[in-house]
């Protein structure tokens, strides 16, 4: 199975939430995911971690973008967030939730193989 890479290039929460849904299953079936969060993206792991869309989420019986971040974490998906978008966000490296890690584009894309899937969400 050929390694998921996906891009959060903005700070829409559901745009997050598709990305690490869909991480998260590629990393269900036994495959290599990671979501990297670019620069105003980075906002939406400022605690506490909520999505405009969680209650409707939550009523219908699915995760709130909270449990899915855990969720990716706990299966094994590599979360990234940009070091610029954490500067723009006014976080820092501790701010950020367990199992995500400060990283940059270029790391991000060096570490992207030729046969991965890239996807921007």
């Amino acid at each position: 199975m050929r390694e998921l890479r996906i891009i959060v290039a903005c700070a829409d929460s559901e745009r997050l939430r598709a990305a690490l849904v869909t991480a998260s299953a590629q990393a269900a079936l036994g495959g290599k995911a990671a979501v990297f969060l670019q620069l105003d993206a980075v906002a939406l792991l400022r605690a506490p971690i909520a999505a405009r869309l969680d209650d409707a989420h939550e009523a219908a019986g699915l995760p709130t973008l909270a449990l899915l971040l855990e969720d990716a974490v706990a299966l094994g998906v590599a979360l990234f967030a940009c070091q610029s978008g954490l500067a723009l966000s006014n976080l820092s490296a501790s701010d950020l939730p367990k199992g995500v890690e400060m990283s940059g584009p270029i790391a991000f894309l060096q570490q992207t193989s030729d046969a991965a899937r890239l996807l921007f969400a």
